[in-house]
């Protein structure tokens, strides 16, 4: 393999399933999710979670965001590190800390497939393959969307109009 692109291809073949970007579609956007925008972030920063006394925060750069728990910041690190600039967020809280490790295992491979493959060759190509790779995992997340702003909530109970046993009726009683 010769070109950067075949080198993609073939990184994001062999991973199949566990693909950072198909891990997204199938585990997240299947959800109910709502949508989250990072602020402008600074290229080349490596996204930090710190534990603060007002709770958790995750520091890309100089941006420092409050997220509600570790699991929640864990899975934004993942998309700060790719440099994406909206995702989707499972509202149930429960799934994130399950999805945010597939997600850091998945970029922990992909990196280390990266790696192997290109250990032959020189310094300034290996990073240019990461560099693409990375670049290409952002786009297919942003082509895949982050979802409704809001999550949807759907609202099966119906309200009786009539009122019930044992209650007057205000109709005509002036």
């Amino acid at each position: 393999m010769k070109d950067a692109a075949n080198y993609l291809e073939k990184i994001s073949s062999e991973l199949g399933d566990s693909w950072l970007p198909r891990v997204y579609v199938r585990r997240v956007l299947k959800l109910r999710t709502r949508a989250y925008e990072f602020p402008a972030m600074a290229k080349k920063s490596a996204p930090q979670i710190h534990h603060t006394l007002l709770g958790i925060e995750l520091k890309v750069g100089g941006r420092r965001m409050l997220c509600p728990d570790l699991a929640t910041a864990r899975y934004l690190s993942v998309f700060a590190r790719i440099g994406c600039s909206a995702v989707a967020i499972p509202y149930d809280i429960t799934k994130i800390s399950m999805i945010a490790d597939e997600l850091d295992s998945s970029w922990h491979r992909m990196l280390l497939m990266s790696e192997r493959l290109t250990a032959d060759r020189n310094a300034a190509f290996r990073a240019r393959v990461q560099r693409q790779i990375i670049g290409k995992v952002r786009d297919e997340i942003a082509m895949a969307g982050a979802g409704p702003r809001v999550p949807e909530f759907k609202q099966s109970t119906k309200q009786k109009t009539e009122p019930q046993k044992g209650t007057k009726s205000t109709k005509g009683n002036a």
